[in-house]
């Protein structure tokens, strides 16, 4: 991935429905996302944010349609992305590993990084790479802060987060986003779902609002920017 590549279409879902229990928990959902953007997704609880960024990640299986990453469709070959960083709903830890151990043993998985770049991310959202400090310990908003250095931590070309301000303090939202702007700048595809709209508005380029597992309404907040700034 670099910067200045061409912004072609990365991600595409295509009919994409979900049912389980008999239960439709998305219907029909076909969109186009690129990279060096940050695409939002608003809804309430059981709208299928969540279990959209699932099957976008490869974690479930739609029940019909498709979903393409970098020109490959997942379930055929691959059953996930290549290149992709993933926090959904509250992340799992060793409870006997500092947060540093946690991410050490994740990184030894791929070997892309190593202690430097681990220690890197850890200070970029927050936390004390030196801290002996058991995960089993940490708060609800140092877990969620571990969760996101865990899913960007080597760079992929896709991350997906769930919620990812939740527990967070207001220094903790301030370093999500200056991590969002540094990964959307160097040309990650970023998918972020909440329920808060000003957040948002103010991270996302393109915000998609779903409602009953369909996405009702899609407003394209950085054409709306740049028309603003060409009054």
């Amino acid at each position: 991935m670099g910067i200045g590549q061409d912004l072609e279409i990365y991600l595409q879902l295509s009919h994409v429905s979900k049912e389980m229990d008999q239960n439709q928990i998305l219907k029909d959902i076909s969109i186009q996302c690129k990279r060096g953007k940050i695409y939002g997704f608003k809804g309430k609880n059981g709208s299928g944010k969540t279990m959209l960024m699932r099957i976008i990640c490869g974690l479930v299986k739609p029940t019909e349609g498709s979903v393409t990453v970098d020109g490959v469709t997942l379930g055929k070959k691959h059953n996930f992305p290549e290149s992709v960083g993933v926090l959904i709903e509250a992340p799992g830890f060793i409870g006997n590993y500092s947060g540093y151990q946690n991410l050490k043993v994740l990184a030894e998985i791929q070997g892309k990084i190593g202690k430097k770049e681990i220690e890197e991310v850890m200070a970029e959202v927050g936390l004390d790479p030196a801290e002996k400090k058991k995960t089993k310990k940490y708060s609800l908003g140092m877990k969620q802060k571990l969760g996101i250095a865990a899913a960007v931590m080597e760079n992929p070309d896709l991350i997906i987060l769930d919620e990812p301000t939740n527990a967070l303090d207001e220094e903790g939202v301030k370093n999500l986003h200056s991590l969002l702007k540094k990964h959307k700048e160097a040309g990650a595809l970023i998918l972020i779902s909440s329920h808060d709209k000003e957040e948002l508005e103010y991270l996302s380029d393109v915000l998609f609002f779903m409602e009953n597992g369909t996405i009702k309404d899609i407003k394209n907040i950085e054409s709306e920017k740049r028309e603003e700034n060409e009054k």
